[in-house]
């Protein structure tokens, strides 16, 4: 069954670890998965894997997406150069199309003024407090969060990120949403029965 395109943003430095699971598990459940760069030009992710742009974030419209991808670098917090992404996040909420932000990638939307009317977590509440932003009521200290079709987690919650994404997307719902994060969060063998059963 194919159930549209996700959008993965990709840069230098993208933190590779903190959407394997989602991606993977949205593939393996109809969804494509491309990538977008600032240009499609190839970049070099924190591992050292370079990944060629599948399109150029110019050419990205939030029709064409069902979610939007965006994963911590170190560039989020070095100067603006990854803030394009931050502008093409605040199009896919005004559209109605999602966005998940993970590690960095929160400050960058902390800065855009998309954290200060929704709730939403990030690594700690004073690395995001540093960005200036007027949000600070509305953090919370979770492993991920979602409001609405904004999803956020800090860099040390890839499982609980993508729980998220998949509940928000239809990809696991109910006691299988459940079963998939007791499996890949908690190593819960009894987890793969209902899972897989």
């Amino acid at each position: 069954m194919t159930r549209g395109t996700v959008h993965l943003a990709v840069y230098d430095t993208y933190a590779d670890w903190e959407t394997g699971h989602t991606t993977a598990h949205l593939t393996q459940n109809g969804f494509t998965v491309k990538t977008v760069g600032l240009t499609t030009h190839p970049v070099t992710t924190m591992g050292g894997v370079r990944v060629q742009p599948d399109l150029a974030l110019v050419d990205l419209d939030p029709a064409d997406s069902e979610l939007l991808i965006l994963t911590g670098a170190t560039l989020w917090d070095t100067g603006d150069v990854l803030s394009p992404f931050a502008a093409k996040a605040r199009a896919f909420l005004d559209a109605g199309v999602p966005v998940a932000a993970i590690c960095g990638a929160t400050a960058g939307l902390a800065r855009e003024g998309l954290l200060d009317d929704r709730a939403h977590t990030s690594a700690v509440s004073f690395y995001l407090a540093a960005t200036g932003y007027k949000g600070g009521d509305h953090y919370v200290d979770a492993d991920a969060v979602t409001d609405g079709d904004l999803i956020t987690a800090g860099p040390t919650e890839p499982v609980a990120f993508a729980r998220e994404v998949f509940a928000r997307l239809g990809v696991y719902e109910g006691e299988k949403l459940d079963a998939w994060y007791r499996l890949f969060h908690d190593s819960d063998p009894a987890a793969y029965e209902v899972l897989n059963g």
